[in-house]
């Protein structure tokens, strides 16, 4: 395990096996994606006051003193309310080595409820963040926007991935990957990873996006293929090939490109300029090994985007520069591709829902 970039899942088996990473109970087989672990929730949910961070030489455990208002057992189901802060002990811990760091971030699914889901560590001045040579618990705060939801100890919310030394690819790496593999169909817009734009051209019933109703019921996060969508969605339909988005307002779009992640490669989507908009375009931002890619039963995937807009309502028009996917190296290439390898939800995706709902 010498080579830089992001650990491959038989790199975190090794973590694993060899102490690195630990857990409660045992570390499931299907935890461990090809560039990631999924984390599990435990077994006490906090409802704190509002969000923080630990702090420099501080624990999470002590502040939860300061900011909890009650707490409550998730073993026969505990009902997260929108609007509301929670943190829960996750059952994975960490034991770093002194040359390996990680980045958190949320799963697809977790991230299309808009369930802003975060982790955090002892000493943490960062969220998402762990510190090369990391050495405690993990603790996930979820604040869910939209949606009430229904957890249990085990669900898996958030997703870790590892790296050692320097795995990002510079404009001119990612140009001569671009030239090799064609990340994108036609041109790309390369400028500290690579550009996507929004797809606000209708389809045959002019549908171009969802956008959350404001008042719905709880989901159950067990529930796969389970809710009507028009429970929870409007359908947002046009023909101007542009929508306004309403401050506060939560929407599923898609991305105009299709995306390739090289088998060699991981990427993470990540916000593009504060000045094309307020409004956030991201929630669960890994895209794995193989996602998309023809070697992993690919032609390529275009990226579901979460879209949340702030201040003021804004023109959002067809073919906009939104986001861009920062690619990384990977240490190795995993055993295992997203897609072929795994049965993977979303290989080959559209615009879609998350899989708690039935095909619209």
């Amino acid at each position: 395990m010498s080579g830089a970039g992001v650990l491959p899942a038989q790199q975190v088996r090794a973590l694993i096996k060899g102490g690195a990473i630990t857990a409660d109970t045992p570390i499931l087989t299907e935890q461990v994606q090809p560039a990631s672990l999924d984390l599990r929730l435990g077994d006490i949910a906090y409802r704190v006051r509002a969000s923080f961070l630990s702090g420099e030489g501080r624990r999470v455990e002590d502040r939860l003193a300061e900011f909890e208002m009650h707490r409550m057992s998730l073993h026969e189901g505990a009902v997260l309310e929108k609007g509301c802060v929670y943190v829960v002990p996750l059952r994975e811990g960490l034991a770093l080595p002194g040359d390996v760091q990680a980045v958190a971030n949320a799963k697809s699914s977790t991230g299309r409820l808009d369930l802003l889901t975060r982790v955090i560590t002892d000493g943490g001045t960062e969220f998402d963040r762990v510190a090369a040579g990391y050495s405690g618990r993990l603790y996930a705060e979820i604040c869910p926007r939209s949606f009430s939801v229904l957890v249990r100890p085990g669900m898996r919310l958030n997703q870790i991935r590892f790296r050692r030394g320097q795995a990002v690819l510079d404009d001119d790496a990612l140009r001569a990957l671009h030239a090799r593999e064609r990340l994108v169909p036609g041109a790309a817009v390369i400028s500290d990873g690579l550009g996507f734009s929004v797809d606000l051209a209708p389809d045959g019933a002019g549908l171009v996006g969802y956008r959350a109703k404001p008042h719905a019921g709880v989901i159950d996060l067990e529930r796969i293929g389970h809710y009507d969508p028009a429970d929870f969605w409007e359908r947002i339909c046009t023909s101007e090939r542009r929508i306004i988005l309403d401050p506060g307002a939560f929407y599923i779009l898609v991305s105009r490109e299709s995306v390739h992640i090289p088998p060699d490669y991981a990427a993470e989507m990540a916000p593009y300029l504060a000045m094309v908009g307020e409004f956030r375009v991201h929630y669960a931002g890994f895209f794995d090994p193989g996602f998309g890619h023809a070697g992993a039963g690919g032609t390529g995937a275009r990226g579901v985007l979460e879209v949340r807009c702030h201040e003021a309502p804004f023109v959002l028009e067809h073919g906009q520069v939104v986001g861009r996917l920062v690619y990384e190296r990977m240490a190795e290439r995993p055993d295992a591709l997203y897609g072929a390898d795994l049965g993977s939800n979303y290989q080959g995706q559209g615009l879609k829902l998350s899989k708690h709902f039935r095909a619209a």
